[in-house]
């Protein structure tokens, strides 16, 4: 190859480098930057404040088997979703009991859940679990567990529901998960305006009916 030659490819391969560089929307490299679109697009949306956010994954699906999850306990050991097996479960997700919609949410469950049968309540939070253990304590309400998902890798990324973007990053989205006795996902709801409230009946009628299936 002449020197005139390797001089054309030198400035070519500097082209289509800059280039690439120039189009990333976060400032790395072309191939990073699509796979942070493939990140941000793969999440569903939810609304907070007039703002959409996105989560970090899909909600899990109904039909399809429950993954199974380690949550910390108020004694800081850990709970499975496997230890509820046999029962039915419901999975109150949301961001922080801190909110006036997240604590509405564990006394509404506490008292309408009270007249299932084989049933258990899982309230599933980022809190930490002292702050959890202590609300449930001052409000009186023994018919729910309040678990803390802080150091749960599985949980997060099997259920796709922590928040990716915005001021609530690393938190939870606000859903409802039903699981019946066999482990499976009966019914799903996730939010989409994060300060409204679930739809306790659908829950619990879904979850009233799972074990004729």
């Amino acid at each position: 190859m002449t020197d005139m030659k390797k001089t054309l490819f030198l400035w070519l391969a500097l082209g289509a480098t800059t280039t690439a560089f120039a189009q990333s929307p976060d400032g790395i490299t072309g191939a990073s930057a699509v796979q942070t679109g493939q990140t941000k697009n793969k999440g569903e949306s939810i609304i907070y404040k007039g703002n959409t956010l996105h989560t970090t994954g899909k909600m899990v699906k109904t039909g399809r088997k429950a993954p199974d999850f380690h949550l910390t306990q108020s004694d800081l050991q850990d709970v499975k979703l496997s230890d509820f097996k046999g029962k039915k479960v419901i999975l109150n997700v949301f961001p922080s009991l801190d909110t006036p919609t997240c604590a509405v949410s564990v006394r509404e469950f506490n008292e309408k859940a009270s007249g299932l049968e084989n049933a258990v309540v899982l309230c599933i939070s980022m809190d930490l679990p002292f702050a959890q253990s202590r609300f449930c304590t001052t409000e009186g309400l023994t018919r729910v567990i309040p678990l803390s998902a802080f150091r749960s890798q599985d949980f997060t990324q099997n259920y796709g529901l922590q928040i990716a973007d915005g001021p609530m990053k690393g938190l939870l989205a606000r859903a409802v998960i039903v699981v019946d006795e066999k482990g499976i996902v009966r019914h799903t709801q996730l939010i989409k305006e994060i300060s409204q409230e679930p739809d306790y009946e659908a829950a619990l009628e879904r979850a009233a009916t799972a074990t004729t299936e």
